[in-house]
């Protein structure tokens, strides 16, 4: 695994327990996947992590968040204190409500298809 792979685990991870630790379940808003679509276009987040979440390379490897594995609280960290070249986001420009939308919309998206269930692959 390279470096840049350990190193975003391993803050995706501790993001996940900072995140964890400080928000409750009953603190974790709903989220609507239509309304997080509209917010992740306006935010831009596509320019880095692309339309349907796939990931990019704007300014170095951005990560694939269609169907991400992140629990929300660490999907929160990560925006609130983000790690790499990422902005933060402050609760003045993305609420906690915005957040669990857009984290409704990405995991809403579908995931990588598996090289076996594209018919060009396997010819």
């Amino acid at each position: 695994m390279s470096t840049f792979k350990l190193v975003a685990a391993a803050g995706l991870f501790a993001a996940a327990m900072l995140g964890a630790a400080s928000v409750g379940a009953q603190d974790t808003p709903a989220g609507d996947a239509a309304h997080g679509r509209v917010v992740f276009l306006k935010e831009a987040c596509f320019t880095c992590h692309g339309r349907s979440g796939q990931g990019g390379a704007y300014n170095g490897p951005a990560p694939i968040l269609a169907q991400t594995a992140l629990p929300l609280e660490g999907f929160r960290a990560q925006i609130r204190n983000p790690v790499n070249d990422m902005p933060a986001y402050s609760d003045a420009v993305l609420s906690d409500k915005d957040i669990a939308d857009i984290y409704a919309f990405v995991k809403s998206l579908p995931g990588a298809r598996s090289p076996k269930d594209v018919p060009i692959l396997n010819n």
